[in-house]
């Protein structure tokens, strides 16, 4: 299915070089907020308090988020599990003073107690027959596995995506996408560092999502290479590559247009819950057309890609083969 078919191959890779050194510049900055700021991370990896409160009727998150947000508590998870009438509130735990010693664990159960009464006032305060069924503490060290198990999923997924494209295609191809997609990730990661948007679970979520949409990108490009190879025998690589992605640009127009529109849908509709996960994929996905067109290609052309990586030569057939009387 095509919305619009382009007569003449547009010369992207003419422009390789300069679109590159800006990608380069963006990574270089997105590493540098990254080291400078670094991520604000949520509740679940620093570690918190967690409140599981149920309702008579259908929980309104939004008001309750207000309700906690106006004790001062700003960095609050509030999302409803099981039925809509059972809310689950994460928290972080009790700022202690400037300067002052870590509490002992007496003394920090005690604030933390507080400070879930200072909770359950205020969510009394609007429906008074709010009932608390349980507190847990997170600690910090369930915070360290999961950012430990995060890092392990996406260094399974790059694993992973450079094994498939290195059998399906050839190595070259599988570096130039792998080098494409952590570009996509790191400036993803970029934007949570300098705007410090908080990054939580749903976020590391989105990150692994963009890495397999990207490839997907990449991958249909390197197809395109592939059948190009084929039948533009006496095109350059240039030539081919260009043809590649001109060819290819109306089904990029139809897919990722409508996986915006639903990922806008979430980044407008869908509330505090899910705006963290709906912005890094908007950002992932407009990242992630740029890189497999002028990042993945461009690389894979300077690799030194070329016809006979894809297409193993025939052996022409010597007439002396074979026995000779």
């Amino acid at each position: 299915m095509e919305l619009f078919r382009i007569k003449r191959d547009i010369p992207f890779m003419r422009n390789a070089l300069i679109f590159n050194v800006i990608s380069a510049l963006t990574f270089v900055a997105a590493v540098y907020f990254l080291l400078a700021k670094g991520l604000h991370l949520s509740v679940e990896f620093t570690g918190g308090t967690s409140m599981e409160v149920s309702y008579s009727q259908a929980a309104n998150t939004d008001k309750i988020r207000d309700s906690i947000k106006a004790l001062g508590l700003n960095e609050v998870v509030v999302q409803t599990f099981g039925k809509a009438q059972d809310v689950v509130i994460r928290m972080p735990l009790p700022k202690l003073a400037e300067g002052a010693a870590k509490p002992s664990e007496k003394e920090l159960n005690a604030m933390i107690t507080a400070q879930n009464d200072r909770v359950m006032s205020a969510l009394k305060a609007d429906h008074p027959d709010v009932v608390l069924q349980r507190t847990a503490l997170v600690g910090a060290q369930v915070g360290d596995e999961l950012a430990h198990d995060g890092l392990m999923a996406l260094l399974f997924v790059v694993v992973g995506v450079m094994a498939y494209l290195a059998i399906r295609f050839e190595w070259k191809y599988a570096v130039s996408a792998i080098i494409a997609n952590l570009h996509d990730v790191v400036i993803i990661l970029g934007f949570f560092a300098f705007f410090q948007w908080e990054f939580d679970l749903a976020v590391l979520a989105a990150v692994l999502a963009v890495l397999g949409y990207s490839v997907n990108e990449s991958v249909v490009i390197f197809d395109r290479i592939r059948e190009n190879f084929l039948k533009l025998r006496k095109a350059s690589v240039t030539e081919v590559i260009d043809n590649a992605i001109t060819s290819t640009i109306s089904r990029t127009v139809i897919t990722h247009g409508c996986t915006q529109m639903m990922v806008l849908s979430m980044l407008f509709f869908g509330g505090p819950t899910l705006h963290g996960f709906a912005i890094a994929l908007t950002i992932g996905i407009c990242f992630g057309i740029y890189s497999s067109v002028f990042v993945a290609a461009a690389i894979a052309m300077w690799l030194g890609v070329k016809r006979e990586d894809l297409i193993k030569p025939v052996k022409e057939k010597d007439d002396t083969d074979g026995a000779v009387v």
